[in-house]
């Protein structure tokens, strides 16, 4: 690899780009503008207006901040998927009439559903935090090409002066992220539709050549997970077929989140003019491999050299070598971050409640986009002219390790000494069913749910009192107090059977921990799209983890004291901790996951002592993190299993252990679930029509599972009947003996009008079940 010192200007003078930008605003005004609109309090065209000026505003500070070509179409309403569903013309049969009588309405109908008809299922986009809407395909979908969306976008962007570049999803990503609609034979599979949905792509991309498009950028991060034969033919044919067309802009295939492996061969080799990679992490690799397969030459290279999806600073130095050494594999390269900086926050400036030194260690999308303009700028004018930055860079680099922050002896020692013992339960689950079921003594079918209540204004507004010092911690624990007996006395009344407390005092599961535990930092304004308008603030995870005290006990012990039914403490799994949270780069994760499974079993151990009989340990991100290529799965799995079980290991046997994991596929890491060793699991269910049940049952899994009957994400009110239909569904897979009735996932975004309808739908739901089973 070349040594930055050495770079010269380049005649070819790079040019700074990125793949996508946050969509939300500065003040989360996008959330709002929507939010608004479905309540009633604002027009659809409000809501545009607000959307247009999002746009605009992220175009013009890309522009200022001296990137040479904005993307377009990456911004989004909802989704960027439902978008090119919507823009292909897969539109769901039970949503077309809705979007017939109104687009925008039925737009949002297809990603939230509606009283009479189920959304499109949601999970997670790769191995991110993001969610995406799941299209339905069968061998009747018809595609038909709707270019509304990105020629408008595109060309409201070259009107107002910026050199622009549409961003569309790929049409192999398209597919491959596709599920069989229902009732169609779920071995079908989408990408037998390439040849039907690739015209339509063919018209999109003439309209965008129409409106003036130089390039399309098409992403294929489908490309950068294993594939098998068939899905790179398909690929070859695709690029072929597009790379054929006579009238259409020049194409840049984009791909990231881990290296191409046998894929980059299949994009070089096409007639694509350009491609953009992924440098970063896992995906370093695309260096290497690119070399040996003879470059790109003749095309066009954006290199991903800045991390789109973590927070910390560059290491200008080491992506000057890697550009330095891409310079002579291409016949352009370009600068820009790994991928769209969608999974970063805005701008790390605002977080002026943190240490000004530790500020400097973090890169939100505002300093990677000044990351990705420095570095173009020494390639094209040489080192020198960027050396101030260089050093200032060098000299924070060396402050976060040099920090007290990140290294803390004590952590490291009770890491050091953890055995094989520490992580497996003291009797095998055979034993431990027996002793929980005659402490518990619940009925067949129980009924519980996952964690959280709503989350109502009042409860926000006390939240802000408290900070703004408008009520002291009195006042504010008595609100708490009051909205838990509220909880548990309409769990009674509607039946359940293992309570909860309904997590009123928590603002989100992984930073209410995070703000409680050693070696986390909390920020105000880091806000990541999630879903939708739901938005999520991830901690930063800086430096060694220690618990400072217990974090759950006091409410827990509380609620417990007010009702004779269970109440299941409940935490955040060290997995789900790391992975919706910004975390270290400079250690293994695998480290990391012990140190946060150690506070956390310290938490649990205090439950228990406490008298708790059910401990709830989310671990929701345990698919969402599997690494793409399925060779760096099997110690990824080893130590995040390995990293519950050191959390929950130290209980007694009559200690109920539960896990919760919702909206992803599960199928790849069945196995992984057995080895969690958890006694009971509930998981997402509603939407994909106990699937997951059928995956258990074919693996042989031998513990208790909640299936989810009531989709927690759509504002509908599911009936008695329909939650009965499903549990019956469940019942065809698992043992009633081992067969619990609960949500899909927490309640804590939906209000409490539909979550009393629907807890009271889905105890009515059980004891009918119940009763005709006996």
């Amino acid at each position: 690899m070349a040594d930055s010192s050495a770079t010269t200007a380049h005649p070819l003078h790079p040019l700074p780009t990125v793949h996508g930008y946050p969509r939300q605003g500065t003040g989360r005004e996008l959330k709002r503008a929507v939010e608004g609109y479905w309540a009633g309090r604002r027009t659809a065209g409000e809501l545009l207006g607000t959307a247009a000026r999002l746009r605009r505003d992220t175009w013009r500070r890309l522009t200022d901040a001296g990137v040479s070509e904005v993307p377009t179409g990456d911004f989004s309403l909802y989704d960027h998927v439902l978008d090119t569903l919507v823009m292909t013309g897969a539109i769901p049969p039970r949503h077309r009439a809705a979007l017939e009588a109104d687009a925008l309405d039925g737009y949002f109908a297809m990603a939230r559903g509606d009283q009479r008809t189920p959304p499109l299922e949601m999970t997670k986009w790769f191995d991110t935090n993001y969610h995406y809407l799941v299209p339905e395909l069968g061998p009747d979908t018809v595609f038909s090409a709707d270019s509304t969306k990105p020629v408008a976008e595109f060309t409201e962007a070259r009107q107002l002066g910026h050199a622009a570049r549409p961003v569309l999803v790929g049409p192999l990503t398209f597919l491959l992220l596709a599920k069989p609609a229902p009732g169609v034979d779920p071995a079908f599979e989408p990408l037998t539709l390439l040849d039907r949905l690739l015209p339509v792509y063919a018209e999109v991309l003439g309209d965008l050549r129409a409106a003036g498009a130089d390039w399309v950028q098409l992403d294929e991060p489908a490309l950068a997970a294993d594939q098998p034969p068939a899905v790179l033919s398909a690929a070859t044919r695709a690029l072929r077929d597009l790379g054929a067309l006579t009238d259409r802009p020049r194409l840049l295939v984009a791909s990231y989140f881990d290296r191409l492996g046998e894929a980059l061969p299949v994009l070089a080799q096409s007639p694509v003019e350009g491609l953009a990679l992924d440098f970063t992490g896992p995906a370093a690799a695309n260096l290497d491999d690119l070399a040996a397969a003879g470059g790109l030459p003749g095309k066009r290279l954006i290199a991903g050299v800045v991390d789109g999806r973590n927070i910390w600073t560059n290491n200008l130095e080491r992506s000057l070598a890697t550009l330095a050494t891409l310079l002579g594999l291409a016949g352009r390269v370009d600068v820009a971050p790994s991928c769209s900086l969608l999974h970063v926050p805005l701008d790390a400036t605002l977080e002026t409640d943190l240490d000004p030194q530790v500020v400097r260690w973090l890169a939100f999308a505002r300093q990677k986009t000044e990351e990705v303009v420095t570095l173009a700028r020494g390639l094209t004018e040489g080192t020198e002219a960027i050396g101030p930055q260089l050093a200032a860079n060098r000299a924070d680099r060396h402050a976060r390790s040099a920090s007290a922050l990140t290294h803390d002896p004590a952590v490291r020692a009770r890491c050091a000494a953890i055995g094989p013992a520490d992580s497996r339960r003291s009797q095998p689950y055979e034993k431990r069913v027996a002793a929980q079921r005659a402490r518990l003594g619940l009925p067949l079918l129980p009924t519980t749910t996952i964690g959280s209540f709503p989350q109502t204004t009042g409860l926000r507004t006390a939240r802000a009192d408290l900070r703004a010092g408008r009520i002291d911690e009195a006042v504010y624990d008595e609100r708490i107090a009051a909205e838990i007996r509220q909880v548990l006395d309409f769990q009674e009344q509607a039946g359940l059977d293992v309570l909860v407390h309904g997590e009123p005092e928590r603002n989100d599961m992984v930073q209410y921990f995070a703000e409680q535990l050693n070696g986390y930092l909390a920020t105000r304004h880091g806000w990541v799209q999630s879903y939708g308008t739901r938005y999520v603030r991830p901690p930063v995870l800086a430096g060694d983890v220690s618990r400072r005290a217990p974090m759950t006990l006091r409410w827990t012990r509380y609620a417990q004291s007010h009702t004779g039914k269970p109440v299941k403490g409940m935490l955040t799994g060290p997995v789900t901790m790391l992975a919706w949270s910004f975390v270290r780069d400079d250690q293994p994760r695998a480290d990391t996951a012990r140190q946060v499974a150690l506070a956390l079993r310290d938490e649990v151990a205090d439950l228990e002592a406490a008298g708790t009989a059910v401990i709830q340990v989310d671990e929701p991100a345990l698919r969402e993190t599997l690494p793409l290529r399925s060779a760096d799965r099997p110690s990824y799995l080893a130590w995040a299993t390995e990293a519950f079980r050191l959390t929950t290991g130290g209980v007694r046997a009559d200690t109920q252990i539960h896990t919760h994991m919702c909206y992803a596929e599960f199928g790849e890491i069945l196995a992984a679930i057995g080895d969690l060793d958890a006694d009971v699991i509930s998981l997402e269910a509603a939407r994909s029509h106990m699937e997951i049940a059928r995956e258990l049952a074919t693996a042989g899994y031998p513990r208790e599972v909640g299936p989810g009957v009531y989709d927690i994400h759509a504002p509908r009110v599911p009936g008695t009947a329909e939650m009965a239909a499903l549990l019956r569904e469940g019942l065809r897979a698992i043992p009633a003996e081992r067969l619990w009735a609960n949500p899909d996932c927490g309640l804590k975004t939906r209000g409490w009008a539909e979550v009393r309808a629907s807890l009271h739908h889905l105890t009515a739901a059980a004891r009918e079940v119940r009763t005709s089973l006996s």
